[in-house]
């Protein structure tokens, strides 16, 4: 069986390369077969909206929407609760796919066996 990799995204378009990083990273693992679970906080929390990806750019990387897009098909992604509260994100507002959960949770997720976490 293979670790799961639960990445946590804070960056957004303020810190491109570092959340394109992370987008890129938990892209290629799906890519990879590796169960993947990546949490939207922060600044991040605007790519769990409808067209706030497509808007995202950075030269010589990946498009962020195409790469949510996979991580969304064979991943799992969550938008952080407070953060969500804190831009009046509701889950009516999300992206197919794309759910709201709080620290629990993504405590509960991270301290799974075989579950590697990645900070960005």
């Amino acid at each position: 069986m293979s670790k799961k990799l639960v990445i946590k995204v804070t960056a957004g378009a303020d810190d491109a390369e570092r959340c394109s990083q992370a987008f890129t990273v938990a892209a290629t693992a799906v890519a990879s077969g590796i169960p993947v679970s990546l949490w939207l906080t922060g600044d991040a929390s605007w790519f769990a909206l409808p067209g706030k990806a497509e808007e995202f750019s950075l030269p010589h990387a990946a498009a962020l929407a195409q790469l949510r897009d996979q991580i969304i098909e064979g991943g799992r992604v969550t938008l952080c609760t407070q953060c969500a509260q804190r831009r009046d994100i509701n889950s009516g507002d999300l992206l197919p796919g794309i759910t709201i959960a709080g620290a629990a949770s993504f405590l509960a997720e991270i301290m799974e066996p075989d579950t590697q976490a990645l900070v960005y």
